[in-house]
C-alpha cells in the first residue's frame, strides 16, 4: 500500500512516499501481536535522512487514529477495528488522512450550520441506508451462492457412481460429472470474486458511514460551542472582553474544522465513487466470465458426447448460432444440438 504526498501549491511534486506492508505475526509467552513494515522515502529538507524503515504494531496505528481524531476532529479517518482483510487499503486511507492534516494548515442545537454541512448530513443519512442495504443483499447472495456450490459438489460423484449401473450411459454420465466439476470450480472462482472485490468494499463503507456521522456530530459540537458563547456575549455585559477573545478563538476553530471537513469530504467522496464503480465492474466481469464458462462447458459436452451418436440426416432439435431450430436435419458438424427430438 503506497501513499503519495505532495504540497497543494505544487500539484506535480511528489516528495513523500510511505509504504506499509509485510505484516508479521509475533508470538511470545505473554502476548500475540502483528507488526507492519513502514518505509518512508522523501526529499524534504526537514528530514535528517531521505529514507526510513521501521516496524510498527497494529495498536500503533490505532494510537495514531485516536490522536488524529483528537487533534483534527473533522477529518474522515478510516476504521481500524480488526486485523481481517477489509476494503481497498485502510492503511492507505490512513495515509490520505495524514495528508489531509498536512494540507489543511449532526448534533442538536446548532443555529448556524452552513448549508453545505446540512447537505452532507442529508447525503450521509441516505448513504447509510443504501450502503447497509447493499451490504445485507451482498451477504445474502454470497450465502446462497455458497449453498448452491455445496449442493452442486455432491452431484458430480453421484453421476460417477451411476456409471456402474448404466453401462450404456457410461460416457454420457462421466461427461456430465466432468461438466459439474468444472461448474463447481467456476462457481468457486465467482465466490472468491465476491469475497475479494465486493464484500470488503461494502463493509468498509458501512464503517465509513458511521465514522462520517461521528465527524459531523463533532463539527456541530464545535459550532454549538461558538453559538453558546455568542449568546452569552449578548446577554452579559461583564466579562465581555474575555468572551470576545473566546469567541475569536472559537471562530478560528470552526473555520479550521469546516475547511478540513470540506477538503476531506471531497477526497472521500471521490474515493468512494471510484471504489464502488471498480467493485461493481469487477463483479459484472466475474459474472460474465462465470456464465461464459458454464455455457461453453455444457456446449462442449453436448458436441462431444451427443453429436457423434446421431447419424447425419436424422431429425432433432439443434442449437446453431445461439438459436434453437426444431426438427431440422443434421447435415454437418457445424450444428451443435442441445436436445434430441423426433
Amino acid at each position: 500500500m503506497i501513499n503519495q504526498y505532495k504540497f497543494e501549491d505544487e500539484p506535480e511534486l511528489r516528495d513523500l512516499f510511505i509504504t506499509v506492508d509485510d505484516p508479521e505475526s509475533h508470538i511470545t509467552a505473554i502476548e500475540t501481536f502483528i507488526t507492519y513494515r513502514v518505509v518512508t522515502k522523501t526529499s524534504r529538507g526537514e528530514f535528517d535522512s531521505s529514507e526510513y524503515e521501521v516496524r510498527r504494531r497494529y495498536q500503533d496505528f490505532l494510537w495514531l487514529k485516536s490522536r488524529l481524531e483528537e487533534a483534527h476532529p473533522t477529518l474522515i479517518i478510516p476504521e481500524l477495528s480488526s486485523h481481517k482483510k477489509q476494503g481497498p487499503g485502510l492503511f492507505s486511507r490512513m495515509g490520505q488522512t495524514v495528508r489531509a492534516v498536512a494540507s489543511s494548515v449532526r448534533g442538536g442545537g446548532v443555529k448556524n450550520r452552513p448549508d453545505m454541512f446540512t447537505d452532507i448530513n442529508d447525503y450521509m443519512e441516505t448513504f447509510n441506508q443504501k450502503i447497509n442495504l447493499l451490504d445485507k443483499i451482498s451477504q445474502r447472495i454470497y450465502k446462497e451462492e455458497r449453498g448452491y456450490y455445496c449442493e452442486m459438489k455432491e452431484y458430480g460423484p453421484i453421476h460417477t457412481l451411476w456409471c456402474a449401473s448404466e453401462e450404456d450411459l457410461v460416457d454420457s454420465l462421466k461427461g456430465v460429472a466432468s461438466c459439474i466439476d468444472k461448474c463447481c470450480k467456476a462457481t468457486e472462482n465467482r465466490m472468491a470474486g465476491l469475497s475479494e472485490n465486493l464484500l470488503p468494499v461494502l463493509h468498509e463503507y458501512v464503517l465509513y458511514s458511521e465514522i462520517l456521522t461521528g465527524v459531523l456530530k463533532r463539527r456541530d459540537q464545535i459550532q454549538a460551542e461558538l453559538d453558546s458563547k455568542v449568546d452569552a456575549l449578548s446577554n452579559k455585559k461583564a466579562e465581555k472582553d474575555l468572551l470576545t477573545e473566546e469567541i475569536g478563538n472559537l471562530e478560528d476553530k470552526v473555520e479550521c474544522a469546516n475547511n478540513a471537513l470540506k477538503a476531506d469530504w471531497d477526497r472521500w467522496k471521490q474515493n468512494m465513487q471510484h471504489d464502488m464503480k471498480t467493485a461493481f465492474l469487477n463483479v459484472a466481469e466475474n459474472n460474465i466470465h462465470y456464465y461464459e464458462q458454464v455455457k461453453h462447458t455444457f456446449l462442449f459436452y453436448f458436441y462431444n458426447f451427443l453429436f457423434i451418436s446421431i447419424p447425419l440426416g436424422s431429425q432433432c432439435i439443434i442449437f446453431k448460432n445461439n438459436c434453437l431450430y426444431p426438427h431440422l436435419n443434421v447435415l454437418s458438424s457445424n450444428s451443435i444440438f442441445c436436445q434430441i427430438g423426433v
